[in-house]
This record gives C-alpha cells, structure tokens and sequence, in this order.
C-alpha cells in the first residue's frame, strides 16, 4: 500500500507532464479505435460462417447486377423443383432492388444532400434479413417494426434512415417526390411512415420502397406509354438473400440454382455474403491493407515514443530521489516497478478515457463514423473498444517505458552524491 500511495504521489507532483502525456495516449487511442472500428465491421462482414449463413444471388457477367423480377420467386425458393417435397429450401430470403433519385427536380442543383438511395424489397424482410438488423431485440428495432406496420397501410411509404431525413430536412410523416435517376422518367410520391433505429448505424443513410408498390409504378409507366414498358422493366432484380441452415445446405441450393435452366438469360452465380461482400470491398483493397498494417501500427510506435520521452524526463530529473529511495533500503526491482506502474496507471486510465469518450461521441451523439466504404456508410463503434482502448494504453506505456525504467534501476548512488558534493 506504501508503494502504491507512493506511485499515486508521483504521478501527482507533476500534474502538467502527466496531463501532457495524458492527452497524446487519449489522441493516440482515439485514432486507432476509429481505424479498429471499420477493420473489426469489416472483418465480421468477411467471416466465413458455417451455420446460419447468407448467400447472394447475383447476375454472373454484368455489375451492378440486374435480372429480371420473374427471377425472384424461384430464387427465393433456392432453384427447388416446386414438385420435389425433398429439395432443399432457404430458411429466409429477400429480394432486393435499387432506386436511385433526387429530391430535387432541376439536375442542375442535384447535390449529395438530396440524393436518394432506397432498397426495393417486401418491407417485413428488412426486420428479418438485414444484417445487424436481425440481430436486434424487438425492443430496440420498435422504430422499424412500428414503419414495417404502417406500410401495410401505406402503399406508398417509405422508411428512411435517420442522417437522410436530416439532410433532405424531412421527418416522419412528410411527403417527398423522388425524381428517378436509375429509373429514368420513374417519379415517386412517398410518404414517410418511418425510420430505422439509430443501431446499426450503416442503414442511416438509406432508405425502403415496397416491392409491390414499385411494380404498380412500373404498369402506371407502361399505361401512360403507349403500351411501352419502361427500359428497366426487365432489370429490376439486383440481388437474392438466402438465410441458409448451413454450408451442406448452401452447397445444395448451389446446385438447385445452378442446374436450374430457368435462370440462363441472364445467367446467375451464387457465393456467400462474406464472399460477395469480400468482392465488393475489392476497390478497398489499399486502403483497407494501409489501415491494418501501417496507421495502426504506426499510431502504436509515435505513443510508445511519447510515454518513452515523457517518463525518461521523469527518470532523469527524479535520479537523486532513486538514489536516496535506494540508500533507505528500496531494492532496485521495486524502483523499477515503481516507473512502470507509474506509466500503466496513466496509460491504462487515460485510454479507457479516450475508448469512453469515443464509444459515446460516436454512437450516441454523431450515430456512427462516418467512413464510407462500399454500401458501408457509417460504423459503430463496439463495445468491445472499452477494452480496447485500456489495452492499447497498457501495452504501449509498457513499452515506451521499459528503458527508462531500466534506466531508473541501474542509479548508481555513488554517482548521483558525488554530482551533488
């Protein structure tokens, strides 16, 4: 207790420089959580699973993907023969489709800010087969629970996340017309009936269009063009979700579809959703590669630095304290620990501060990092970066203050009097 009231002390007497220190093991920690965020969600969305597992269904030879509707019943059903009561069959699936527009009529003063990105899909699928999205508790996904319910009445609803609303200045209720940039000469009159929860943030930027309703538009077309269907009637399928039991289930569905003769034209291909996502980050490859291995460890190195900087001033101006610490019977082994512990104390202390700060910053007040990778428009922080952040100060005051501590070890009190005489 004498030792630890001591280390307490020290830290103490010299509020500035443990200030200073301080605050570049929270800049230091802060900055490699962030970069930790995006690789961990990355990392999750890249993980091979071998039960429960999602499998997409894509167009083999064109990006974007784009098959026709008639697809989507069959896919959905895995490619089984509907006469085989033995085939196997997805536990889940959702359909899904992209409708890119504006806000804003004029192309002239289309910007960023009235963008609108919506998924076409039967809205129930978003609470069951979303990523992230289905692994909320019904409590905490209420918000798009109560929309998913509304739109039963609404045809016409859409749910948006909760950036977009604030970007178009919208909120639940209002109406908006969206002006078609994919679907050209599609103009869509939607009400917003509701949102997404604030968790996952990665769903705050877009937005859900009912299957049905989207197809209704598409004969509305047809009717008001002399009979002629839109150019994008046939290419409103992007992709299939399948939830699949495991990867003997995922191998037979492979099968199904891809023996089945009614999807040759287009033909399709079907990998699993780490694949499938693995191959869209592809682009992000460098970047994705420069986070891991150089900002990290580099972040890592400059904090060692500074705490080894910091506690060498310490040592140097405390060397007649160690050498009187040694005259009263303090054993160089406990001088030793004294510096290091004084180090992981602060290191410890000010990176769970920063992990803290950075976890309710970023969830609470800003609704996610905003880093956009892919159709990844923000990221959480996890909770697991509370233990992040307290590890990566420990580790690196650990290191940064081995040598001075050893330095601290090795006073010699013959040399610190004779200075002094």
């Amino acid at each position: 207790m004498k030792l630890l009231f001591l280390i307490f002390e020290n830290i103490r007497r010299n509020l500035i420089r443990t200030t200073l220190t301080g605050l570049g093991t929270m800049m230091m920690v802060l900055v490699v959580t962030l970069v930790f965020t995006v690789l961990s969600a990355l990392d999750r969305a890249t993980t091979e699973k071998q039960t429960n597992l999602k499998a997409i269904v894509t167009e083999k030879w064109q990006i974007p993907s784009m098959m026709p509707y008639s697809y989507a019943k069959a896919l959905s059903d895995g490619g089984a023969n509907p006469d085989d009561p033995e085939a196997t069959r997805p536990e889940d699936s959702m359909s899904w489709g992209f409708f890119v527009g504006s806000t804003e009529e004029n192309p002239a003063k289309r910007s960023f800010e009235n963008l609108f990105f919506a998924f076409i899909m039967e809205p129930e699928k978003a609470r069951t087969m979303l990523d992230e999205v289905d692994m909320l508790s019904d409590e905490e996904a209420a918000p798009l629970l109560a929309a998913i319910q509304k739109m039963k009445d609404v045809p016409n609803g859409v749910i948006v996340g909760q950036e977009r609303l604030e970007k178009m200045k919208k909120r639940v209720g209002d109406r908006i017309t969206v002006f078609g940039r994919n679907y050209r000469d599609m103009d869509l009159e939607l009400e917003i009936v509701g949102t997404f929860p604030k968790e996952p943030a990665r769903y705050a930027d877009s937005s859900v269009i009912s299957r049905d309703y989207f197809n209704r538009q598409l004969d509305a077309y047809q009717r008001t063009h002399n009979n002629k269907p839109h150019p994008m009637a046939e290419k409103t399928l992007g992709l299939v979700w399948l939830r699949l039991k495991n990867r003997k289930a995922f191998n037979k569905v492979s099968e199904q579809i891809l023996t089945s003769p009614s999807f040759t034209s287009p033909s399709v291909k079907i990998e699993t959703s780490s694949t499938g996502i693995g191959g869209f980050l592809e682009a992000w490859r460098d970047v994705i590669w420069g986070m891991r291995t150089l900002m990290a460890p580099a972040c890592m190195l400059v904090l060692s630095l500074v705490i080894s900087n910091a506690i060498s001033i310490s040592v140097r101006e405390r060397q007649m304290e160690f050498a009187v610490m040694k005259v009263l019977g303090f054993r160089p082994g406990q001088i030793e620990m004294i510096v290091l512990a004084e180090a992981l104390i602060i290191g410890v202390s000010f990176g769970f501060l920063s992990a803290a700060m950075t976890y309710g910053v970023v969830n609470g007040y800003m609704g996610g990092l905003p880093f956009r990778i892919a159709f990844f428009p923000k990221f959480s922080v996890p909770t697991d970066a509370l233990w992040w952040g307290p590890a990566m100060g420990a580790l690196t005051a650990l290191a940064g203050s081995y040598g001075p501590a050893r330095s601290a070890r090795h006073v010699k009190v013959s040399d610190v009097f004779a200075r002094v005489t």
